[in-house]
């Protein structure tokens, strides 16, 4: 019956093990402060703004549980019939793999010894009960001898010991405190899985009572029955299982004897039952229904100090020869029950969540960049890193991709110091100054002399930039082109650029066309070291496209200034 049983429950365990791998726990987000103490939240404000690595461990639920199982007891009397107790906690964790919990539980166990015994000379349960007196065989005098055995007078020599077969009904409970450590949270290569492994082991306290049934309803031995099985055992019956069958047909359900306790008045007594100090050590499964469900199997075994569990202590000796016996009775508790996580603005009981779940994310997807910021030596100051400048250039001088001071007529004469930017071939050579030496002969008589080139032709025909419909932000294309601007005007260093911003039909066309004309400028400015006196602010003008902000050449004597205030700032801006 009993190898049944347990069958039955491994099935059930192999079967909620196969649907619950495929159910993934849910983790929390480390960035949520809602989850997090108000003692802890110093460390999570570190941790939001880069400053300490580690997040604060969230606030977690509760556990309450509830349970149902099987009682039995480990002790001289073999255990049989077992009866449902019930048993509840509550559960929190103080880590990832470390909680506590405070478990009660209250059950009854039975016992049915199937081998019948004569040596009960010390259990008051049994004894007078089952002894008859036989006036033979007596003392020195002729006369039965009396002897005392703890509170009970018996007769030796003189004394018919019937049989009885030992069984016992205890109803225990206990209250322990117990330490759990989960064994399969943290996992490396699996996120989660809706199975939970677990131990524990904790102290408490243990009250029992235990009764043995040694008379029927009518309050008569079963003498007769016993003895009558104890003869024809051998004959009869086949195995024990046949003598236990016996035994329930012949008697009642009663345990109406008091079996042997621990007496004396120093014993603790709850309620007039036996307290006793107890250990606890067991394991269990959990299994995830749901966030806040799961259903959990343990089993857990119960050492309590004292040997009376099963109402029985002494060995089997011959009479007046009595042997205590020296171990202790223990019980087992079978239980499958129903979990629950209670508790608001908190993630899940934390030996639910695998801790490597941050870690590993960071290493994937990085919520926080620090990349020290580069350092592009450039000792001459021209735009031109060292690593790729081929000439350490006089400040102030435009040069090319390479570093190369430019020298845009090819004179010799680099255009920071050529006062004479355009040297004509046949002008050539020229003097320090870059100013060239036109010969003049009858050829050249009435012909009129190259002029200097004015900065529209020095930058050429500059880009204009477009807008998205109804938006001020500049576009990654938008700031290509603008670094294009940036670089003519590095290359031409005397001349300047007008910005010019179209339409003003009403205050929010105006407002839009000022934000533009406004990015631009910044843009420049900020972001690729254009000197401001170099840039002439206009808005609002009329005779272009909207969305359109163009960029010119500053015309000679060309003056205006590189900011103006905000025509309506209170327009919002998109």
């Amino acid at each position: 019956m009993a190898s049944k049983k347990y069958i039955l429950l491994a099935g059930i365990i192999c079967l909620l093990a196969t649907g619950s791998y495929a159910q993934m726990g849910a983790s929390y987000d480390v960035k949520d402060s809602s989850v997090i103490p108000s003692k802890r939240m110093p460390q999570h404000s570190e941790f939001l703004n880069g400053t300490y690595n580690f997040p604060a461990k969230p606030r977690n639920q509760w556990e309450i549980g509830l349970k149902v199982g099987a009682l039995t007891v480990s002790g001289d009397v073999p255990s049989v019939f077992p009866t449902l107790g019930f048993g509840a906690h509550v559960r929190k964790a103080f880590g990832y793999v470390f909680s506590m919990r405070l478990e009660y539980l209250y059950g009854t166990a039975k016992g049915q010894s199937w081998n019948p015994s004569t040596g009960y000379a010390r259990n008051t349960a049994w004894v007078p009960t089952y002894s008859t007196p036989i006036m033979i065989a007596g003392g020195a005098s002729g006369q039965p001898t009396l002897i005392k055995a703890g509170t009970n007078t018996l007769w030796t020599g003189s004394t018919q010991w019937d049989n009885v077969f030992y069984n016992y009904k205890t109803k225990a409970q206990d209250l322990s405190l117990q330490g759990v450590f989960t064994l399969n949270n943290i996992r490396f290569h699996k996120s989660k899985t809706g199975f939970n492994m677990y131990g524990f082991a904790g102290i408490g306290v243990t009250v029992f009572d235990a009764n043995v049934n040694a008379l029927n309803e009518n309050g008569n031995s079963y003498a007769s029955l016993f003895n009558s099985i104890a003869t024809s055992s051998t004959f009869i019956y086949e195995n024990r299982n046949d003598i236990r069958d016996a035994l329930k047909d012949g008697m009642d359900d009663t345990y109406e004897t008091p079996a042997e306790n621990e007496g004396g008045i120093r014993r603790p007594k709850l309620g007039g039952n036996t307290l006793k100090p107890s250990g606890t050590i067991g394991a269990g499964f959990a299994f995830k229904l749901s966030n806040r469900l799961n259903l959990a199997i343990e089993d857990r075994h119960t050492l309590v100090k004292t040997d009376l569990l099963d109402g029985q202590r002494w060995q089997e000796h011959a009479l007046g020869s009595p042997v205590l016996t020296p171990d202790y009775d223990s019980y087992n508790y079978l239980t499958v029950g129903l979990n629950i996580n209670i508790g608001g603005k908190a993630v899940e009981p934390l030996w639910w969540l695998n801790p490597l779940d941050y870690a590993y994310s960071e290493i994937r997807n990085p919520r926080l960049m620090r990349l020290p910021k580069p350092v592009l030596p450039d000792s001459d100051l021209d735009g031109v890193t060292d690593q790729f400048d081929q000439e350490q250039t006089p400040e102030g001088c435009p040069v090319d991709t390479h570093g190369v001071t430019r020298d845009t007529d090819g004179d010799g004469v680099p255009d920071c110091k050529d006062k004479e930017l355009i040297t004509p071939t046949y002008c050539q050579p020229v003097d320090a100054d870059g100013i060239g030496k036109c010969p003049c002969d009858t050829t050249c008589v009435g012909k009129q002399m190259p002029m200097t080139p004015q900065c529209s032709q020095l930058l050429g025909a500059l880009p204009s930039v477009g807008f998205a419909k109804n938006s001020v932000k500049l576009s990654d294309d938008a700031k290509r082109l603008l670094a294009v601007v940036a670089d003519r005007m590095r290359n031409s260093p005397g001349c300047n650029v007008v910005v010019t911003g179209y339409c003003a039909g009403n205050k929010l066309e105006q407002q839009r066309s000022w934000d533009r004309v406004n990015a631009i400028i910044n843009y420049l400015i900020e972001k690729e070291g254009v000197s401001g006196d170099r840039l002439i602010f206009k808005y609002g003008e009329e005779g272009g496209d909207c969305d359109t902000v163009d960029i010119r050449a500053a015309n000679e004597g060309e003056e205006g200034p590189n900011t103006v205030p905000a025509p309506h700032p209170n327009l919002r801006k998109n």
